[in-house]
């Protein structure tokens, strides 16, 4: 019972997936603190309003509707998400793509029978298997 347990705690997925969580609320925190020091307060400096919405309301046939505690998650979420994209998303795409090119791509055409994408090369599709003839690749020199 306990060998079972510790074989799947010891699963690669499992500690992989518990290192990202860790990694992900650490990282987090150092995001949500970036954006409340110093992108809600400049915020704040263009609009006049020292940052902070949340004393904004609306009165309507006497209900009180504090729209300004809205204003301010969705002024964090939209910079937290600026943020995340222009720091850590943008970034890693480019490195991503200048440092593990994507390979070629090889050419596709349908399968005469079951009309599967199968690679031009192909002898047989791997959908329905019916011997196809493969098509020779030219290159026009």
């Amino acid at each position: 019972m306990l060998k079972g347990f510790r074989d799947f705690m010891m699963r690669g997925n499992v500690v992989d997936m518990a290192v990202g969580v860790v990694i992900g609320a650490a990282f987090t925190g150092v995001v949500t603190g970036f954006v409340s020091a110093f992108l809600t307060p400049l915020v704040g400096v263009v609009v006049g309003a020292a940052g902070d919405f949340s004393s904004y309301k609306a009165t309507v046939a006497g209900v009180t509707f504090p729209y300004g505690q809205f204003l301010n998650v969705v002024i964090a979420f939209v910079m937290t998400a600026a943020v995340l994209y222009f720091c850590v998303v943008l970034p890693v795409t480019k490195a991503t793509e200048r440092y593990l090119p994507k390979k070629p791509k090889t050419p596709k055409r349908p399968c005469p029978e079951c009309l599967t994408e199968i690679p031009q090369a192909a002898r047989r599709c791997s959908a329905c298997t019916a011997h196809v003839e493969p098509l020779t690749v030219t290159t026009g020199f």
